[in-house]
């Protein structure tokens, strides 16, 4: 298993491309970016050259700047302006050479948003890039409320709709905690379909060790299960990111 780094999260006193060097200074390989649109991507490019760092996954879709509504895969009539960021998120991808696209769903409920998200994703997987793939997240209501995709089962259902071997399910341990009460037992049940890892204690999303999650078991579950990707930190750091990456020596 291998320890990547949430850029978004951790080192937040440092400017965004000051955070790729301290990442790797810390002794990771791989991080990710939820957001990177802010700057070209060649100027991520090369704060990734100079780390020696792969970047292992970035959000899609990408901040709609002009205030209006943003196409996420759930919203009901916004079928073309997820498609147009679909195309723009694809494109940022490719040019970071990252193998995963997390597909959020936006706000929304029913069965209606869920069959518009099976349809924006059933076009979805077959128009990206080659060799990327998409993910599902479902996150808790105490990060995001409203948000469409808030059940490991629903996102299950959803994956298992689309039928697509390049959408998959992103697991994160602080959503599966607080929304299931046992992100180990998530973990397990869902093992088969995941292809990405983030963690984060519960309640308050900080570092591992400070809270609810069993991290030893989880680590456990996951090298029992095969599990040999990414464990990506997406957690608040608090005054010193370094002081909490003793997670790290458990992969």
């Amino acid at each position: 298993m291998k320890a990547a780094a949430n850029l978004s999260h951790l080192w937040p006193e440092l400017p965004y491309l000051d955070r790729f060097a301290a990442a790797s200074a810390a002794g990771f390989t791989g991080v990710e970016v939820l957001f990177p649109y802010d700057l070209p991507a060649k100027d991520t490019q090369r704060a990734l050259l100079r780390g020696g760092l792969e970047m292992v996954l970035i959000n899609a879709p990408p901040p709609n700047y002009t205030g209006g509504a943003r196409g996420f895969a759930a919203t009901i009539g916004g079928e073309a302006r997820f498609a147009y960021d679909m195309r723009r998120a694809g494109r940022y991808a490719q040019a970071l050479r990252v193998p995963l696209l997390h597909v959020m769903s936006g706000t929304g409920n029913g069965t209606q948003a869920k069959q518009t998200m099976i349809g924006n994703l059933k076009e979805a997987v077959q128009s990206v890039p080659d060799g990327l793939i998409l993910t599902l997240e479902p996150l808790c209501p105490e990060s995001l409320a409203d948000y469409f995709l808030n059940d490991y089962a629903l996102a299950a259902e959803i994956i298992a709709e689309v039928d697509a071997s390049n959408l998959r399910l992103q697991f994160d341990s602080y959503h599966a905690q607080m929304i299931h009460g046992d992100a180990v037992a998530v973990y397990e049940m869902y093992r088969d379909i995941i292809v990405h890892v983030q963690i984060g204690d519960t309640p308050a999303r900080d570092a591992p060790g400070r809270g609810a999650v069993d991290f030893p078991a989880l680590f456990d579950t996951m090298r029992a299960a095969g599990y040999t990707g990414w464990i990506s930190g997406e957690y608040t750091p608090g005054p010193s990111t370094e002081a909490t990456l003793d997670w790290m020596k458990l992969l």
